[in-house]
């Protein structure tokens, strides 16, 4: 029996670290790049290594953004936060923060070298929007560089080193970076009442104060339900001239 208490402790620690890791948003996002990576007609190895470079990469993310945060989480007390309620540690979630860039450093050179640098260069858009741009007006930035650098990771991956396939057109990468826009604002949206007793002023809070949280939410699902209409449009458009 002496030995179960260690064992559970363990296991809630390893839990909450990966709630802070935020694995939802990093799990979805990893299935949509493995399976566009699928629909394109990649073997199994090329989309699962695909997907699970996007899923090393968001869970790094994940934890940066909580690590930035915490001051933010205690202020306005927002729920399953473990960093900023003192369950985890910084440290110890910046240390697996760095274990995961180190594995997603080969996890993406694996998928074409050009297509690597694409994905890794999310990394540095994700650190610079956690810790200067997610709580202020320029919130949307990180977003929608980084949906913008997903289409050449799509279109140059494959295995091993080397480019493969062509450039994306600018029509898809356009439609990309607009989804990322819109999903900010999604993402935002259940954030609005903690970002403002946080002190944060990002985008979306500063729109929701101007024109209200109903109109913002219609608008949001209007701009989403169009930036995804593009980006199949023009997904389909190449796909059409091929």
């Amino acid at each position: 029996m002496s030995d179960a208490v260690p064992l559970v402790g363990s296991r809630a620690r390893i839990r909450d670290l990966i709630r802070c890791s935020h694995p939802k948003q990093a799990v979805f996002l990893a299935v949509t790049i493995g399976v566009l990576a699928a629909v394109d007609g990649r073997p199994p190895r090329e989309f699962l290594s695909a997907g699970a470079a996007v899923l090393a990469v968001q869970l790094a993310l994940g934890l940066s953004n909580d690590v930035n945060d915490q001051a933010h989480d205690y202020r306005a007390q927002t729920p399953r936060k473990p960093i900023a309620q003192g369950i985890v540690a910084a440290a110890s979630a910046s240390y697996w923060m760095m274990v995961l860039v180190l594995l997603a450093v080969p996890l993406s050179v694996q998928n074409g070298g050009v297509a690597g640098l694409a994905l890794l260069a999310t990394l540095p858009i994700g650190w610079i929007h956690n810790r200067w741009l997610h709580r202020t007006a320029f919130s949307f930035v990180g977003w929608t560089l980084t949906a913008a650098f997903l289409p050449a990771f799509l279109a140059y991956g494959g295995w091993a080193g080397g480019m493969h396939g062509d450039a994306p057109t600018w029509a898809i990468t356009g439609a990309a970076a607009a989804v990322g826009f819109c999903a900010h604002f999604m993402t935002s949206l259940g954030d609005l009442v903690d970002d403002n007793k946080s002190g944060a002023r990002t985008l979306p809070l500063l729109v929701a104060m101007r024109v209200g949280a109903p109109r913002l939410l219609l608008l949001t699902i209007t701009l989403s339900t169009l930036s995804v209409a593009g980006l199949v449009i023009a997904g389909l458009t190449v796909g059409l001239r091929q």
